[in-house]
């Protein structure tokens, strides 16, 4: 019965260690191939206190795709020889590709300047001739309060 008592245990040890924690956070901007790792980045008691930020801006000039976080087996296997007290992580970073250049609109080509004081009718006819030249030009006009 002792045996049986130990290697059903050791079996619910071994399932229960076997698995990993994984966290997959997107940003909804694309990836592109350059990823930043961090395969044991410091955290504390159980993970209660977490690792330091990742300064993710300093490597991803176009921004941040995808933040992946997870405990693998040998992150786990310190955290157990430890008592919990230290818990590494892997966390993975992917830049996004770069975006789109948006340009300053000109203003020289029928786009709408509107006073910030403008009273409620001006504003409404300004937004109504917007309207009508991008009708009649079929291109966006810029309306910009100043």
């Amino acid at each position: 019965m002792c045996k049986k008592s130990v290697l059903l245990l050791l079996v619910i040890t071994a399932v229960a260690l076997s698995g990993c924690y994984h966290a997959k956070v997107s940003t909804g901007l694309t990836p592109s191939a350059e990823i930043h790792e961090l395969p044991f980045a410091a955290g504390w008691i159980y993970g209660l206190v977490p690792p330091s930020e990742v300064r993710a801006a300093q490597h991803c000039t176009s921004g941040v795709a995808i933040v992946e976080t997870r405990l693998s087996f040998l992150n786990q296997l310190v955290s157990g020889i430890t008592f919990g007290i230290f818990t590494p992580m892997h966390i993975k970073v992917t830049c996004a590709s770069s975006r789109a250049d948006l340009s300053i609109p000109d203003y020289g080509s029928g786009n709408l300047l509107v006073e910030r004081n403008a009273s409620d009718e001006q504003i409404q006819s300004v937004f109504s001739t917007a309207g009508e030249l991008t009708a009649v030009t079929g291109n966006p006009v810029f309306v910009e309060f100043y």
